[in-house]
């Protein structure tokens, strides 16, 4: 069989160990092996390369994609010059379906998140030969407990609480941190309560800035002078929008998100007498080396979706659930976002620290922890 990889969307820790895991397993079975450069716009463009075990050797510890990719590439609505452009976007999708007939391509493992999967679905209504790997930081795919990248990312955010600790006790400040995550909050969840974040701000529990101004006092009531936020991109008030810092035509999400953060230090700095500092910690989360639970979980990944391919199983993406590799339709794996339920164990559990989550009414109305009774 002659197989093809594509990476799609956004780059995090743990792609290169997918593009291994595919292109070691394939190469075992006397498989060809060819990956397309920049995702997407490499199927349309037909730049492509072929991949041995040497190129896949030692790029497991590696972050990024050696295969390059790209978030605006989108061949049903292509806008890049010269085939495209972004005042008339173009549906391509003929021609990166023709590319791979030239090519002789048997199956396309196609590896990104929402955006990317939504495209590999259409080609497979297409006639393409798919199977789909899930990634995103956001860890935000309904049909897998998790995604690789994603404990990447959590590592880097949770690093820089530890960090902000230091220094916010220091100068008795408030320090904001802000982390990805747009329509769902896992990193800055999960971040803030391994870092004993304060305050923590998620899309899934809209803030009052009156309760976030209170957990504030509350702390310097108590000799606490410092306190520490960790604050989704997402997150927004509760009458009130998500803060959008600017539109990028062509890509599968238009709005670029980010800035919620400042307008929390202006809430707190108009009310309380106390200095804050923000970080945003942006593309940070998404570099570096992957984690050891990333390494292992992409090439898991990988393997598996060489096994869907020999057994024909197409239209599916690889999935984990039960701590085991499986797989799921490229239909369910696009369904619905996993998002953080107000009520969940860990919710319940940071609240039960004392952490705040910026609205008391709603807090207030959720369950005792499971087993206080």
């Amino acid at each position: 069989m002659k197989i093809a990889i594509l990476t799609g969307g956004g780059d995090c820790p743990g792609l290169n160990a997918v593009v291994r895991g595919v292109t070691k397993s394939a190469l075992k079975k006397g498989w060809e092996v060819i990956g397309y450069k920049d995702g997407f716009r490499g199927l349309v463009e037909d730049r492509h390369v072929k991949l041995e075990d040497r190129d896949v050797s030692g790029i497991i510890i590696r972050g990024g994609t050696i295969l390059g990719t790209s978030n605006t590439a989108n061949p049903f609505a292509y806008t890049i010059a010269p085939l495209g452009s972004p005042d008339k976007p173009k549906d391509l999708s003929s021609l990166a379906v023709s590319n791979l007939k030239k090519l002789g391509v048997d199956a396309l493992v196609a590896i990104g998140g929402d955006g990317t999967l939504n495209m590999a679905k259409k080609l497979y209504d297409r006639g393409v030969a798919v199977v789909g790997v899930p990634k995103t930081i956001d860890n935000d795919l309904s049909a897998t407990d998790v995604t690789f990248g994603f404990d990447s990312a959590l590592k880097v955010a949770t690093e820089a609480v530890d960090k902000l600790h230091t220094t916010a006790e220091s100068h008795h400040r408030v320090m904001i941190l802000e982390t990805m995550g747009r329509y769902a909050g896992w990193i800055a969840l999960r971040a803030g309560i391994a870092g004993g974040g304060d305050i923590i701000l998620i899309p899934e529990i809209p803030y009052r800035a009156e309760d976030i101004v209170a957990a504030v006092r509350e702390r310097r009531s108590r000799g606490k002078n410092f306190s520490i936020i960790v604050v989704a991109e997402g997150a927004k008030p509760e009458k009130g929008e998500i803060t959008v810092s600017k539109v990028v035509n062509g890509s599968h999400d238009l709005l670029r998100l980010g800035g919620v953060s400042y307008k929390i230090a202006e809430i707190i700095e108009k009310r309380i007498n106390v200095e804050c500092r923000v970080v945003v910690l942006g593309h940070l989360q998404r570099g570096g080396e992957p984690t050891p639970f990333d390494r292992w979980l992409s090439t898991g990944f990988g393997a598996h979706a060489v096994e869907l391919i020999e057994k024909r199983r197409f239209g599916r993406m690889v999935s984990f659930k039960n701590f085991a590799c499986t797989s799921v339709t490229l239909s369910d794996a696009v369904g619905a976002l996993r998002r953080i339920k107000p009520d969940s164990q860990e919710v319940l559990a940071a609240i039960q620290v004392g952490t705040s989550f910026g609205n008391s009414r709603l807090t207030r109305k959720l369950p005792q922890f499971p087993g206080s009774q």
